[in-house]
């Protein structure tokens, strides 16, 4: 097994007061034990989404690279990296509350540390979600999940079920089916970038929705946090 090295995180404040934190994490694979490397896809994918949050006022942006490419069974590799950035940013930033935005395997592991003292919403964006996922992490949260329903790489069935699950127990549950979009976010890329954004900054700064975007956007911004589970674009 290949050395590992410490999981990196990259934290960009804002000028004056941290208000809240918005954690990006990346995607990976399903069994792994080899490093993760800032130039991997997965690492890269997630840039415009911390871009996209970039300059918010009171808003820092933080991105964690895992140590390990992998979730790795049992061992769930992310899950613990992810709580250590997560402690990590308290102390760099008290108790301002935190979103989780996640891709794939960066989704799965938000929805799992989403029980962090800190965590007020989540993203998850196609999210790889396993059938025996608690959706207990959640509760109190907002959240929202999307996916495109061209994915061949993980479940927007088990996201929506896994939505559905979670209604009654997370503060409110958004579910949007992006349509014609595969795992890989790219057909219709802005539209992922500013939909997350828009999310982010109206759970964790209570901006109004209509500052999310144009009007398609800042709709489904307001649906979303409102508790819409059947929206489509």
């Amino acid at each position: 097994m290949p050395a590992l090295t410490d999981p990196a995180l990259t934290v960009d404040l804002p000028d004056g007061a941290v208000h809240a934190v918005a954690l990006v994490l990346h995607g990976g694979r399903e069994s792994s034990h080899e490093p993760t490397r800032s130039l991997q896809l997965a690492v890269l994918r997630m840039r415009p989404f911390a871009s996209a949050l970039a300059g918010t006022s009171g808003l820092a942006v933080a991105r964690l690279r895992y140590r390990a490419r992998g979730w790795n069974g049992d061992l769930r590799s992310p899950v613990a990296d992810t709580r250590w950035a997560l402690a990590e940013l308290r102390s760099r930033c008290g108790a301002a509350p935190v979103a989780l935005l996640g891709h794939s395997m960066g989704g799965r592991t938000a929805l799992y540390v989403a029980d962090d003292p800190n965590v007020r919403a989540v993203a998850a964006l196609a999210p790889w979600i396993e059938r025996s996922d608690p959706v207990a992490p959640v509760a109190g949260r907002r959240l929202l999940l999307v996916h495109g329903d061209r994915d061949r790489i993980t479940s927007p069935k088990r996201s929506a079920a896994f939505a559905r699950a979670a209604v009654g127990v997370a503060e409110s549950v958004g579910y949007l089916t992006v349509h014609g979009e595969r795992h890989a976010m790219l057909r219709r890329a802005r539209l992922w970038h500013r939909v997350a954004a828009g999310f982010v900054r109206c759970a964790v700064l209570d901006d109004a929705p209509e500052r999310a975007g144009d009007e398609l956007v800042a709709n489904l911004v307001a649906k979303a946090l409102a508790g819409d589970t059947d929206l489509q674009v």
